[in-house]
């Protein structure tokens, strides 16, 4: 199967290597000279192209399968928008209008739409309640991955990742230093996340997956275990108030304090996809060690 990548970066490239090591022909695609190193140094073969630009795409080969991971950068609201609304439905256009169109488009989104539950469960059944405008972009892009690629005749599927860490995106200094804010995390680590998307490819999955590990954790407890297994003080803590009473937070900060939900992964145990990392104590090893 050749699967083409659009925005082959953190996770797009352990997408890459997973397919190429069991048999299939990952193909990347970046835009920048950068971009188009790492994916030669990941092990497969790319090609420079822009999400945003039909015609630059006329480069990418046909592919059985496409996945949309292209990030905005972490910019504003807007940028997003150029990215996951305009950028994706140019590619499903351009894709679902070739003479081979792919049979199945994976998009891959955010646990950000769900919003705030207070701490409660949610899944992919769950209503999206998005709160920023960042993520109120995130939950149109998915609507429009799904009826796009109806519209196309195309398989499409929308992933939602958890909070994402691994290889040079630990963090451990944030929560070992502290002041550390109640809430919940919900994670996932980099190999599960490209595994889900991987899963998604090559399994029969559904129209929705949540790719987030076994444990969703409060943010107290994660700290004190990383420290404690870091041999190092546990960290300051602070609530929901005292952190909002400091009152040095934007607004987009703010709202990301007061949101808190924990993030159910029963489907995917279901369909029978098996985690590399099930819980932060087996991810953040390899930092813990390094530390």
């Amino acid at each position: 199967m050749r699967v083409a990548i659009l925005g082959c970066g953190y996770v797009g490239l352990e997408l890459g290597r997973q397919l190429a090591a069991a048999g299939h022909d990952p193909v990347g695609v970046r835009r920048s000279d950068a971009g188009l190193s790492a994916i030669a140094d990941a092990g497969f073969d790319g090609v420079r192209a822009d999400v945003t630009d039909p015609e630059s795409l006329e480069v990418v080969p046909d592919a059985d399968a496409v996945v949309f991971i292209a990030s905005s950068g972490g910019r504003d609201a807007d940028a997003a928008r150029e990215v996951y609304v305009e950028g994706l439905r140019t590619a499903i256009d351009h894709f679902g209008g070739r003479e081979n169109p792919p049979e199945r488009f994976v998009y891959t989104s955010s646990t950000g739409v769900y919003g705030d539950h207070g701490g409660d469960w949610v899944d992919e059944d769950t209503p999206l309640e998005p709160t920023t405008e960042k993520t109120e972009v995130l939950a149109e892009a998915e609507r429009l991955a799904r009826e796009r690629t109806a519209d196309h005749g195309i398989d499409g599927s929308v992933v939602r990742f958890a909070g994402l860490y691994g290889p040079d995106r630990y963090r451990l200094e944030r929560y070992l230093e502290g002041p550390v804010t109640e809430g919940y995390l919900n994670m996932i680590h980099r190999d599960d996340a490209a595994g889900v998307v991987r899963f998604a490819l090559t399994e029969d999955a559904p129209e929705v997956l949540l790719a987030v590990d076994d444990e969703p954790v409060s943010k107290h407890a994660f700290a004190d275990w990383l420290a404690d297994e870091a041999g190092v003080p546990r960290p300051p803590k602070r609530t929901k108030e005292e952190r909002l009473r400091e009152g040095d937070l934007s607004e987009a900060a703010e709202r990301r304090v007061l949101t808190s939900k924990r993030c159910s992964n029963a489907r995917l145990h279901r369909l029978g996809y098996e985690f590399a990392y099930p819980t932060f104590r087996e991810g953040y090893r390899a930092a813990l060690d390094a530390y």
